[in-house]
């Protein structure tokens, strides 16, 4: 865990830079160049350098033991510090683009357009924010080999909101700058500056749908998401697969963090079974169960004898 936590820190460092100079750059460039879509771009990635230090609180504050107040620990800290960049992301992004875009719509040109300037930052942008998301991609790719997965694949279905959320980001600025090229381009070759605020608008649909994306699946992570399909038949399989298990009554999970699972489980067992032959089976099950899916943490087993179930004591699932 703490070597996943180090390997997304440092994603999240190298992401801050990049945002951290692109931001000032885009933003000062904006206002010399008079072009909305860069001031569109500069808020993009004044909203991905705020939501770069959201990840580092959470994978700060997301490694706090246990306590008496959380005895499950700290791990959905993860998840709501995403969260929250992701409605930074709509926020301080989406919405300041659409304003910027129907303002330029709006109001035509300033006549204080410096395209120069304008192609020189983004081209800048485009180079910084490809290095920052050429550092997710190398991480994410990495982690999908080691998980089985094809890249795609993994950053979808991975519960790592930190390197996820560099990822969308790092994505959606590289289109944003593209976006913004071609709206300076058009403007530059039509005359036309309301083609500048069309990029604007474009960007900031580009970002409502990452900010709405990131906080769907976040907000089912807060909210006490179940394992995967994948794991829950795993588990399953390890419970049945005992000896000493007759039924397998029903069975919950949670994910408590992006590599941590809560599993509770009731089964039947056979009558004959002593206390401490029940003791054992459940010992030999926590330690099945860890070794078939790594991420199992918390592990409540809840074994009872089938004439227990019979007289009524435990209702039939």
């Amino acid at each position: 865990m703490a070597e996943g936590n180090e390997s997304a820190r440092r994603t999240v460092y190298v992401a801050l830079a990049a945002n951290s100079a692109i931001a000032l750059a885009k933003l000062g460039g904006g206002l010399v160049a008079g072009s909305s879509a860069m001031l569109s771009e500069g808020a993009h990635s004044v909203a991905d350098t705020m939501n770069q230090v959201f990840l580092l609180v959470s994978l700060r504050f997301s490694e706090r033991r246990p306590d008496a107040d959380h005895p499950f620990g700290y791990g959905k800290e993860r998840f709501f510090w995403s969260f929250m960049a992701a409605v930074m992301i709509f926020v301080s992004g989406a919405v300041f683009s659409a304003l910027q875009g129907i303002e330029r719509i709006t109001s035509g040109g300033s006549g204080k357009e410096s395209f120069g300037i304008a192609y020189a930052i983004l081209g800048f942008s485009l180079v910084a924010e490809g290095i920052s998301l050429a550092r997710a991609v190398h991480q994410s790719r990495g982690e999908a080999r080691d998980a089985g997965r094809g890249l795609l694949e993994f950053v979808r279905r991975s519960r790592d909101p930190t390197t996820k959320t560099v990822v969308f980001e790092d994505t959606a600025a590289v289109i944003g700058v593209v976006i913004a090229l071609g709206g300076v381009a058009a403007s530059q070759v039509t005359g036309n500056p309301a083609w500048d605020g069309v990029a604007s608008i474009a960007i900031a649909v580009l970002l409502a749908i990452v900010a709405v994306g990131l906080g769907h699946q976040t907000y089912e992570l807060l909210i006490g998401r179940a394992a995967d399909a994948e794991e829950r038949r795993a588990i399953e399989d390890v419970l049945r697969g005992h000896e000493g298990v007759v039924a397998l009554g029903p069975l919950l999970t949670m994910v408590l963090s992006p590599d941590e699972l809560l599993v509770a489980a009731h089964f039947d067992v056979a009558d004959d079974n002593t206390g401490d032959d029940v003791e054992r089976i459940t010992g030999e099950l926590e330690d099945e169960l860890r070794r078939a899916v790594p991420a199992v943490g918390p592990v409540f087993l809840d074994p009872t004898p089938r004439r227990e179930r019979r007289r009524g004591a435990v209702p039939a699932s």
